[in-house]
């Protein structure tokens, strides 16, 4: 099992460590040549969305890692990269959201049938832990959870499943082999999620 973890920016030291004390190899892209090694599944970690879905553009990665996943390569994306697979992202006010500025826009990857609200929990004082259940196999597994400037998910469409909800709002759902958090489960040491997305990259 050899999962690619998205290296452009945020906690992906932390998802190869989770990944690789599962038995899972794990390497990093970085650039358009890291994509062309095999792999069994892509992580796209926390950061920061914008930057990300602009380097995805630049760096010549994006149509790749795009056609993958619509072709069926199992996804795993926490925070950011959430809401770089969401079809739709609105800011807090419920406004949509563009990547990048005025004058050049960056489409994210759009291969959820979700809408992300972004900053949904506010700013960096607004970040909070907590443990709530999550459907997994149809299973709850009480888990912990943390958040850090985290979106949640507004709407869900055709197709995907709902597995947690905190306060009412959707943190966690999956789409076929695509499996997202708003929250950051590599930062804790329960691996339950990191497990789900090997046995989803096995079938």
């Amino acid at each position: 099992m050899n999962i690619a973890v998205l290296a452009l920016q945020g906690a992906f030291a932390e998802h190869r460590a989770m990944l690789e004390r599962l038995g899972a190899q794990t390497f990093e892209i970085r650039q358009a040549s890291d994509w062309q090694k095999p792999k069994d599944g892509l992580v796209i970690p926390g950061g920061e969305s914008t930057v990300i879905i602009k380097l995805l553009h630049e760096l010549g990665l994006f149509a790749e890692i795009k056609e993958s996943i619509e072709r069926g390569l199992p996804l795993f994306g926490t925070c950011a990269g959430l809401i770089s697979v969401a079809k739709r992202v609105e800011n807090s006010a419920g406004e949509p959201e563009r990547f990048g500025g005025p004058e050049i826009f960056y489409p994210g990857l759009a291969t959820m049938n979700i809408c992300a609200c972004r900053n949904a929990y506010g700013r960096q004082l607004g970040s909070f832990y907590t443990e709530a259940p999550m459907l997994i196999s149809s299973q709850e597994h009480i888990l912990p959870m943390t958040f850090i400037r985290a979106p949640y998910i507004k709407e869900v469409g055709e197709g995907v499943k709902v597995l947690a909800t905190v306060d009412g709002k959707i943190v966690a759902a999956q789409q076929g082999n695509q499996l997202v958090t708003a929250f950051h489960p590599e930062l804790n040491h329960d691996t339950t999620i990191h497990q789900h997305f090997l046995n989803l990259c096995r079938q």
